[in-house]
C-alpha cells in the first residue's frame, strides 16, 4: 500500500469577527450578502418541495414535479431510496429488489466474506443467480414511508419563560408521545427528528428490512480506483459500486432471514438513462446527509479549522503511517485492516481539505460581514431578543474551546484509533452498568460486548496496535489540555507501558478476553481491574465521563439553545435568504447541474472523465493504481457494447449537487427521473461546503451508470443483473 503524505496549512484564522476585523488584509466584497441569498445548494425535505424548490428544479431544467419525488398515496422516486445500513445511501434499480450503493458502503461486508483463499476485495464477487448471493446478518436497509410536520405537537407546553433543561424535557416527552402515537402498521417504526436547530420537528414512519444479500461488487482495483490519493480528488476514476438484494416474507414485509424469503417487490424502481451526461444537464441527488453546520457563527468555524481539525488530522496522520506499514508487508493484515484504514483515511484528509477550502473561499470572513449586516438590522429593528446572540456565542465558545480538544483527544485515541483502549471502553462500561444497574444490566452490557468484540477480535492484530498506542498515547499527554488529563499520562514512559501491557494483557485476544469476562460479575470486575490494559485504559474513561464529558454536555446544551435562537433569527432577519435545513442523516433532495470547475487561476477541470484516463493512472502491481487485464483487454478493443460514447467510455463526471458523508450511494437522477450516476464523493477544494456551500468550487462526484452497467456486463458478465433492470433513452 502506498502511502501519501499530504502537507496542509492550517489558517492562521481568528477566533473572533474582532480580531478578523483588525488583523486579516482580504477584503470581503461588498456583495456578500447579496451572494448568501442567491447561493446554489441545499439539502431539502422531500416532502415540502412544492413552491420555490419545485420552481428552480424546473428552471434548472427538470421535468419532473414535487409529486413525482415524493407522494405519500402514490409510487414516486422516494419510494426507490433506502437508507443503507444506518450510513450510507441505496437505491432499488430492478423489480426485484436489487439495491445499488457505493463500494466503501458495502466495503465492510465484502471484507467479511473474503479470506485469503477466496479474497473478494482483490477478486471481486458476482452471483450469477439467486442461490449464490450472500446473507449480512448485521446489516438493514430502511425506507421512508412517510413525513409529517409534527412541531406544533413538539412544543406543547413549552413556554419562553423556562429554563433550558426544562423545555428540552418537556420536548423529549412530547417527542416520545408524538412517536408512539403516530399511524403505520405493526411492522413499521416511527421516529421524530428536528430540523432549523430545533425550531421544526418532523415525523418520519420507516420500514426496516433486515435480509440483506451481496450480490455484486467489482475488485477493489476498479472500485476503490486510486484509494487513498484519489480520495476527495478531480479528476477521478473510480468505479465506486455494489450491489446487494433485499429479502422479504411472502407478504413482501420485513422478515429475518431465511431460505424461504422471496425478493423484495419495490413501490418504484428507477430505470437507468444509457443517454449519458454533459454539461448543464439537470441532477438531483436523492439520500441521507449525515451531518452539516451551514449555519455556525464565525467564531465556531474559527475553532473547528484552528483547533480541532489540526488535532484530528495529526492523531490520524500518525496512526495512518504505522497502520500502512504493516498493511504493506503481510497478505492478512492488509486484509484485516483494509477496511478500518479506509475509514480512517476518509476524514483525515477530508478535514485537510476543509481547513484548505474554508481558507481559500474566506469562508470565516464572510461569517463576519453576514454578522456584522444582521447585527445592524437587529439594532435598527430594536429586536432585543437576538442582540445578545453573537456575544453569548463569544463567551460560550471560548468556554468550550479546552474541554472540547480534550475531548477530541479522548474519541480520536481512546476511543477511535487504539484498538486496544477502545476494547477497554467496552469492558469499562460493563462495569458501569453493574454497579448502576446490577447483576441484569451487567448481564446485558455483557452480551451486548461480547457480540461486538468478536467482531473487533476478528479484525485485530496486536502487533499493529501497539505501536499505535505508543505513539498516540504520547500525543494525547503532550497535547491535551492538562487540566483533564489522567495521573497516568502525567510524564510517562509510553514505550514501558506499551511494552507492558501487549505482554501481559488478556485483552489483546478474544479467547483472553473471553476468560476475563467468564464467572460472577463480583468475579469478572475484580479480573478487570487486575488487567493492565483495563487498569490504564480506566483512567482514561472514568476522567472522560467525570470531568469532560459532563462538563462538555453542559456548555454544548447552552450553545445549542443559542444557536437555536441564531437560526430563528437568521430567518427573520433576512427573510429573503434561502435557508435549507442542516443535514441530520434524514432524507434529503439536492438538485444542481453537471457542471466544471476552476480549483485555481489557471487550472479548469471539465465535468467528464473517461476510461483513457484509468489507464494514464495505470501503475502495474501498485496497490491503488493497478487495473486488471481484463479491463485493459477491453480498453484496447474498445469493447464497450451499449455503455460507450463516441469510442470512449465514461468513467466519472461531477455537478454543482450540495452532497455530505451519507450521500455515499446516492442516486444522481435525471430530468425525467431515470438514474444516471452513483454519488460517491467531493471534490477536495470543496470538502468545506458541510460549514461553507460555495458553488464556484464545491462538486460532488459521481460514477457514470453506464460505467457500472459496462463492468457488469462486459467485464463480469453477470448479464443476469443487466437483464432484471429497465434501461431507457430518455433523450432519444
Amino acid at each position: 500500500m502506498r502511502y501519501i503524505k499530504i502537507y496542509f496549512l492550517v489558517a492562521l484564522l481568528a477566533v473572533s469577527c474582532k480580531t478578523i476585523q483588525e488583523t486579516t488584509a482580504v477584503k470581503v466584497p461588498e456583495q456578500t450578502i447579496q451572494d448568501v441569498r442567491e447561493i446554489q445548494g441545499g439539502m431539502w425535505i422531500p416532502s415540502l418541495l412544492e413552491g420555490m424548490n419545485e420552481s428552480e428544479m424546473l428552471q434548472l431544467g427538470s421535468k419532473m414535479t414535487a409529486k413525482d419525488i415524493y407522494d405519500v398515496n402514490n409510487s414516486s422516486l422516494k419510494d426507490a431510496i433506502v437508507h443503507f445500513n444506518g450510513g450510507c445511501t441505496s437505491e432499488i434499480i430492478s423489480p426485484n429488489g436489487l439495491l445499488l450503493t457505493n463500494h466503501h458502503c458495502g466495503y465492510g461486508a465484502i471484507q467479511s466474506h473474503s479470506t485469503v483463499e477466496k479474497d473478494y476485495l482483490t477478486d471481486g464477487f458476482w452471483a450469477m443467480n439467486y442461490d449464490e448471493e450472500l446473507s449480512n446478518p448485521s446489516m438493514d436497509v430502511t425506507f421512508i414511508k412517510r413525513i409529517d410536520d409534527v412541531t406544533s405537537e413538539v412544543f406543547k407546553g413549552v413556554t419562553a419563560t423556562m429554563d433550558e433543561a426544562s423545555k428540552l424535557k418537556i420536548i423529549n416527552q412530547n417527542i416520545e408521545k408524538v412517536a408512539k402515537a403516530a399511524q403505520k402498521e405493526a411492522w413499521q417504526d416511527a421516529n421524530v427528528k428536528s430540523i432549523y436547530n430545533g425550531n421544526q420537528y418532523l415525523l418520519f414512519v420507516t420500514e426496516t428490512f433486515n435480509d440483506l444479500r451481496l450480490v455484486g461488487a467489482p475488485p477493489s482495483s476498479i472500485g476503490k480506483f486510486g484509494a487513498d490519493t484519489d480520495n476527495w480528488m478531480w479528476p477521478r476514476h473510480t468505479g465506486d459500486f455494489s450491489m446487494f438484494r433485499i429479502y422479504a416474507g411472502a407478504n413482501n414485509r420485513p422478515a429475518s432471514y431465511s431460505k424461504d424469503n422471496v425478493p423484495y417487490k419495490p413501490n418504484h424502481y428507477l430505470p437507468i438513462s444509457l443517454d449519458g451526461v454533459e454539461e448543464g444537464d439537470f441532477t438531483l441527488v436523492f439520500g441521507f446527509p449525515g451531518r452539516t453546520n451551514e449555519y455556525l457563527p464565525a467564531v465556531g468555524v474559527a475553532q473547528i479549522v484552528n483547533v480541532l481539525n489540526p488535532a484530528r488530522i495529526e492523531i490520524r496522520d500518525n496512526s495512518l503511517k504505522i497502520t500502512d506499514s504493516f498493511m504493506r508487508k503481510d497478505a492478512e493484515i492488509k486484509i484485516k485492516y483494509a477496511s478500518k484504514y479506509a475509514s480512517t483515511a476518509n476524514y483525515w484528509k477530508k478535514w485537510i481539505g476543509e481547513n484548505q477550502g474554508i481558507e481559500k473561499s474566506n469562508a470565516i470572513e464572510k461569517k463576519c460581514e453576514l454578522e456584522k449586516e444582521f447585527t445592524k438590522i437587529v439594532n435598527e429593528k430594536d429586536l432585543a431578543g437576538y442582540k445578545t446572540l453573537l456575544s453569548d456565542f463569544e463567551k460560550l465558545y471560548t468556554e468550550i474551546e479546552s474541554v472540547s480538544l480534550a475531548r477530541e483527544y479522548w474519541m480520536e485515541v481512546a476511543y477511535r484509533n487504539v484498538e486496544l483502549l477502545g476494547i477497554t471502553f467496552r469492558a469499562y462500561q460493563m462495569e458501569q452498568a453493574y454497579l448502576k444497574g446490577g447483576e441484569p444490566a451487567f448481564t446485558k452490557a455483557k452480551e451486548a460486548a461480547l457480540n461486538r468484540l468478536a467482531e473487533i477480535y476478528k479484525n485485530y492484530s496486536a502487533t499493529v496496535d501497539k505501536p499505535v498506542f505508543e505513539k498516540l498515547v504520547a500525543l494525547y499527554a503532550e497535547k491535551s489540555p492538562s487540566a483533564y488529563l489522567p495521573a497516568n499520562m502525567v510524564n510517562a514512559d509510553f514505550k514501558s507501558i506499551a511494552n507492558d501491557i501487549y505482554a501481559n494483557s488478556k485483552l489483546t485476544t478474544f479467547e483472553g478476553a473471553e476468560k476475563l469476562l467468564t464467572g460472577t460479575p463480583a468475579e469478572v470486575i475484580k479480573k478487570l481491574n487486575e488487567d493492565k490494559a483495563y487498569v490504564f485504559g480506566k483512567e482514561l474513561h472514568t476522567i472522560f465521563y467525570t470531568k469532560l464529558e459532563p462538563k462538555f454536555q453542559a456548555l454544548n446544551i447552552q450553545i445549542e439553545a443559542v444557536q437555536k435562537e441564531y437560526m430563528k433569527a437568521l430567518m427573520e432577519v433576512f427573510p429573503n435568504n434561502r435557508f435549507f435545513p442542516d443535514a441530520n442523516s434524514t432524507l434529503r433532495v439536492t438538485y444542481g447541474q453537471v457542471k466544471g470547475y476552476e480549483p485555481k487561476d489557471g487550472v479548469y477541470y471539465s465535468a467528464n472523465t473517461y476510461l483513457e484516463g484509468v489507464v494514464e493512472k495505470y501503475v502495474p502491481g501498485d496497490y491503488e493504481f493497478d487495473v486488471p487485464k481484463k479491463l485493459l483487454d477491453l480498453y484496447e478493443a474498445k469493447d464497450y457494447g451499449q455503455y460507450g460514447e463516441n469510442g470512449k467510455m465514461p468513467v466519472n463526471f461531477i455537478g454543482t449537487n450540495h452532497t455530505t458523508g451519507g450521500n455515499s450511494g446516492s442516486p444522481a437522477i435525471d430530468a425525467h427521473g431515470n438514474l444516471i450516476g452513483l454519488n460517491f464523493d467531493r471534490v477536495w477544494e470543496g470538502t468545506m461546503s458541510d460549514m461553507n456551500y460555495d458553488p464556484d468550487i464545491c462538486r460532488n462526484i459521481m460514477v457514470d451508470i453506464r460505467y457500472v452497467l459496462f463492468i457488469i456486463d462486459k467485464y463480469a458478465g453477470a448479464k443476469n443483473l443487466i437483464d432484471e433492470m429497465t434501461l431507457v433513452h430518455p433523450k432519444k
